[in-house]
């Protein structure tokens, strides 16, 4: 159970989404009971038949912004950028914008290297510790309008945009993004909230179901592998979220009801769990979340979660693993592969209850 290779699973390489559904919620999904290991296969626009009128749906609302910047040092040497921590700390002042990154490049730059982005935008590493970079961004005018104009999304690396057979193309400023997006700061989307529609969650509202929102920023951690054989000596790289009085109550009373808390996707499950106390109960508030669950886990706020289907090894498939029994998920994840769903960012989904 708390061996790396408990999470291993073998998927054929076409099983990976290259490309978003046709339409948002005619993704497939797969409904499992995590008590009977019971399955069955829908599309996800029959949520709403699968969810109870007195369900509250808890979604994730923070937007990815372009993240990804290449450019060069005065040397010639190409570089590549990550912005990190964007929605926290990021402040356009007279002397520039100052955020953590990571940075690609043949050497580690040194405090004081220069990076040419474009004619407008340049930035000066300022300081380096522990593999992150801070940086300084100067540019004419807004920031933020330099980062939207030359910035590229930070889609998983498994999502290969130089395949020549690609068409038609794809806007991932639109589909790599959820319809209720809010709050800029991802460098990942919060996948799982991909496939909803306007018109699905007007069809869920219809049916009784609350929707409330929390923020997590999902950062560069969702791409680093686990590296230690032992998941129990996994340390995770920490989140900023915010929980806003509406949702506190809204869950608080779910919770005195004895209704359904839903959480929409693993960032939201990471989220509510963190912030809840022993009861689940939560409080408005904000910080930054670390919170690794594994099996053995106890959950306190989280009755069913919708996610997609995760990487082998990787602690999201952990997470879920926890929620539902490893072999479950493991045979789960079977029966998907079997009958062709799509795995991943851009794939289908299941609902875990």
């Amino acid at each position: 159970m708390y061996s790396l290779k408990d999470y291993d699973y073998t998927l054929p390489e076409d099983r990976i989404a290259q490309q978003p559904s046709d339409r948002r919620d005619r993704s497939r999904l797969l409904e499992m009971n995590r008590q009977t290991g019971a399955l069955s296969h829908h599309v996800f626009s029959d949520l709403p038949d699968l969810l109870h009128p007195s369900d509250l749906l808890v979604i994730n609302n923070t937007e990815v912004i372009p993240a990804r910047l290449t450019g060069q040092k005065a040397t010639g040497g190409k570089v590549e950028m990550l912005l990190l921590n964007y929605g926290e700390v990021c402040t356009d002042t007279a002397d520039g914008v100052v955020c953590d990154c990571l940075i690609k490049a043949s050497k580690s730059p040194r405090p004081g290297t220069k990076i040419h982005l474009d004619e407008a935008l340049a930035a000066e590493v300022l300081d380096t510790r522990n593999g992150l970079h801070t940086v300084r961004f100067t540019c004419p005018g807004d920031f933020e309008e330099h980062l939207y104009r030359i910035g590229k999304m930070p889609l998983p690396p498994y999502i290969l945009r130089n395949r020549q057979e690609e068409a038609p193309p794809v806007d991932d400023r639109k589909t790599y993004q959820t319809v209720y997006a809010a709050r800029k700061g991802a460098v990942a989307a919060p996948t799982a909230g991909l496939h909803f529609t306007e018109p699905l969650l007007d069809r869920l509202r219809e049916k009784g179901v609350t929707i409330v929102h929390v923020t997590l920023h999902v950062g560069y951690g969702t791409f680093v592998p686990v590296r230690v054989t032992d998941i129990r000596e996994h340390a995770m790289h920490a989140e900023w979220y915010a929980i806003p009085p509406e949702t506190a109550e809204a869950v608080n009373r779910a919770k005195e009801e004895g209704r359904r808390v839903v959480a929409v996707g693993t960032t939201s499950v990471r989220t509510l769990e963190y912030a809840s106390d022993n009861r689940g109960r939560l409080a408005p508030e904000s910080g930054q979340c670390n919170l690794f669950i594994y099996p053995g886990y106890r959950f306190r706020a989280v009755d069913a979660m919708i996610t997609n289907f995760h990487l082998p090894e990787s602690t999201l498939l952990m997470l879920v693993s926890a929620f539902a029994d490893r072999e479950r998920i493991l045979n789960a994840y079977r029966v998907a592969i079997t009958e062709n769903y799509r795995f991943y960012s851009y794939g289908d989904a299941m609902f875990i209850h």
